[in-house]
Formats: structure tokens, sequence, C-alpha cells
């Protein structure tokens, strides 16, 4: 169980992720970018971020994009919360594809 401290940390970073990929998407017509969870590890040290994309067929190529900015990225979040946490967690993303999943299945189900 994770503690409330824990919970508040998870919730600071998913919404200041989520800022930055809007604000890098505006740039980009048609492409949004979620951040649908984020768990931080209990030494603060790394932050598992699972992202969602749409439309998907763009996803993997986003995901690669992502995956090789992460150090900008991690910059840009502790610009945001440097006065909140003393060490900026290094960042993990996962491919969140529950979305691509639930719409399989409901396909599925109509057939």
């Amino acid at each position: 169980m994770e503690s409330n401290r824990l919970q508040k940390i998870n919730r600071l970073i998913l919404k200041e992720l989520s800022e930055i990929f809007l604000l890098e998407t505006k740039k980009m017509h048609g492409v949004l970018i979620s951040v649908t969870q984020v768990r931080v590890t209990p030494d603060l040290g790394i932050a598992h971020a699972y992202l969602s994309f749409f439309p998907s067929t763009k996803g993997k190529e986003l995901f690669d994009n992502i995956n090789g900015n992460i150090k900008q990225i991690r910059f840009e979040l502790g610009k945001r919360v440097g006065k909140q946490l003393r060490v900026v967690p290094n960042l993990v993303f996962y491919l969140d594809d529950s979305l691509d999943y639930l719409e399989n299945i409901d396909n599925l189900l109509k057939d």
C-alpha cells in the first residue's frame, strides 16, 4: 500500500508530465499523448509513467521519440517540480495500450 506522500508525488508528476506533453503536442496537429498512470518507487529514484497515444497508429514512432528525449523531458519536469521535490526521479516510460485492447474486445463482442 502506498503512503499519502507517494500518492501525492505520483499525482504531481502525472499532472506535470501531462502538461509537458500537452504543450509539445500542440505543435503537432492531430496528435494526443496522455499520461494514464505514474508510479514512483518508494525511494523516489524512479518514476514509471504509462503513456497512451491517439491516433494509436503513430504510437510506436512517438514512443521511440519520447524515449530518445528522456533527459530533456526530465529537465523540463525538474524545472516544474524543483521546489516541491528534492530529487527529480529518473523517468521510465511504458506504452499503455489498454484502450486498443478494449476496442479489440468491443469489436469481437459485436461480431
